[in-house]
């Protein structure tokens, strides 16, 4: 059975000397927020009002939350958490802090169209496990975050509700799939939010926002309700955050064994459990906290993966963060074949985003309201044999094999989290990359993302890390990728990390003026 709440009595007291006006609450952390709701120095109708104010002024400009509920329902929640602490019942740590769940995740009450006109009144009976914990925790649901057309892309457009621009600057991508999760969070319309990560849709928009992003390990997360329990074992949810004290915290909620998930991880939950509490404590790193930690950073792979100019340059200044730290620094040319690697991603995506959307096709207009991505997928995945699909499983093994050597002498493996910056947000996809030695074209939708996939294929859990902004003040990040079933430590590591970029961290987007 899974423990849903994390006490609250856990949670550290503000780091400010005085709260912030009632109606800049939006600007706390999360867990400061928790503080100070359960100290009762402000109130759940506080919080509330303070985030949907913020939400209306600035939500129109970035539309990143959708399907918003209504007002005078959500601060009648509020008030009912009020009267619930009054009566000193908390649900957990959660309790009263708004949410908006990406809108790939299923909601009862809420619209869940995964960003398609054929399920624009899609109205889910349960909430999946992930919305069900975070509630149970005591957070209020108060709408939807934008997404891509059923998640494909990493750019946040849809014919349904429009496109999610960039945080740091409007006329920009904010990435995808969690494009909208992850501005929201940057601009502080949420104080933390949950992504899902099939290729990169969790860690490409946190580094595109200057925010902390987790893939979890496969399993960690139950995936539930879910028609097929033992293939799909591609795609995982996680959290989001601006400080990986919030990230550990929405993390510990958020992941249990479920036995209903004969995939998941188990064993260990109540330990994990724990260890999210006491790294959420306000643990402060040590100058030296990472000595001994080996990095092992993998770069362009030898040139492999064409990097627009001034991204891995970048990433190195993240590197050098890490060095300050402690920790060991090692330049790695990994013994792996990419493009073999990138054949396999190819089969193993189309068919599991065909066996996923084919259904849809059998709705009225499907075929011509269908981005023509999907119909691409679909199409890809018609000539694929079972062997086919099998070798491709094979070589998904071998990486994992791989990267599992790769991570007996290294702590960490580090890559880019995305291979181009923010582009302009008409475009559908980046056509080509503007490298040092010239453009080089992009032969599908989602090429210019291949950096992402070893993280994915190998179910290793991944850290998106800030990494700084370029001249033009847009945000990049790097990915550290863990042991297997390394949350723990990897978040240790982030925690250090952390500490050393607080003048990158401090910047936040313009239009916040000096809140």
């Amino acid at each position: 059975m899974h423990t849903p709440s994390i006490a609250p009595a856990l949670a550290p007291t503000l780091a400010h000397s005085s709260d912030p006006s009632s109606n800049e609450l939006f600007s706390l952390s999360a867990m400061e927020l928790s503080s100070g709701l359960h100290a009762k120095r402000f109130s759940c109708e506080d919080v509330m009002t303070s985030f949907l104010d913020h939400i209306h002024h600035f939500n129109p400009i970035y539309n990143a939350i959708v399907n918003l509920r209504d007002r005078d329902s959500l601060l009648m929640e509020a008030r009912a958490a009020d009267l619930a602490l009054s009566k000193g019942q908390s649900k957990g740590w959660m309790h009263g802090l708004p949410i908006a769940v990406k809108d790939l995740a299923q909601t009862s009450g809420v619209a869940t169209t995964l960003g398609s006109p054929l399920l624009e009144h899609n109205m889910p009976k349960e909430d999946c496990v992930m919305v069900s914990r975070m509630r149970e925790c005591g957070a209020i649901l108060i709408g939807k975050t934008n997404t891509p057309e059923f998640g494909l892309g990493s750019h946040t457009f849809n014919t349904l509700f429009g496109t999610t621009s960039n945080a740091y600057n409007p006329k920009l991508s904010a990435g995808g799939s969690s494009g909208g999760a992850a501005c929201a969070l940057a601009l502080r319309m949420l104080p933390l939010a949950d992504g899902s990560d099939f290729m990169g849709s969790l860690r490409n928009p946190a580094a595109w926002q200057n925010i902390f992003g987790l893939r979890p390990s496969q399993g960690r997360i139950p995936n539930l309700p879910s028609t097929e329990l033992f293939v799909q074992q591609l795609g995982v949810e996680g959290p989001m955050a601006r400080n990986i004290a919030d990230l550990s915290m929405l993390l510990g909620t958020q992941a249990g064994y479920d036995d209903r998930f004969p995939l998941g991880i188990g064993s260990e939950s109540k330990d994990f459990m724990q260890e999210m509490k006491e790294l959420a404590k306000g643990y402060v790193p040590k100058s030296n906290s990472l000595s001994g930690i080996k990095v092992a950073w993998l770069g362009d792979l030898d040139g492999y993966l064409p990097m627009e100019r001034g991204v891995l340059s970048q990433c190195e200044k993240g590197l050098a963060r890490l060095e300050q730290s402690g920790a060991h620094i090692e330049h790695l040319s990994p013994n792996l074949d990419p493009q073999k690697v990138w054949s396999a991603w190819l089969t193993l995506r189309h068919v599991s985003v065909a066996h996923r959307l084919s259904p849809l096709l059998s709705l009225p207009g499907a075929m011509n309201q269908m981005k023509p991505e999907a119909l691409w997928e679909i199409q890809g995945a018609k000539d694929i044999s079972a062997i086919q699909f099998l070798n491709a499983s094979q070589t998904r093994s071998q990486l994992f094999q791989k990267l599992h050597t790769l991570l007996q002498s290294h702590d960490v493996l580090c890559l880019p989290s995305a291979q181009v910056w923010p582009f302009a947000k008409e475009m559908h996809w980046p056509s080509s990359i503007d490298t040092h030695k010239g453009q080089v074209p992009m032969d599908t939708y989602h090429r210019w993302m291949e950096v992402v996939i070893y993280a994915t294929l190998a179910g290793l859990p991944t850290l998106n890390v800030p990494v700084g902004f370029n001249k033009e003040g847009l945000p990049m990040g790097m990915q550290l990728i863990g042991q297997p079933r390394g949350e723990v430590q990897l978040l240790k590591i982030g925690q250090a990390y952390e500490a050393q970029i607080s003048d990158w961290l401090s910047i936040k987007p313009s239009i916040l003026g000096a809140i």
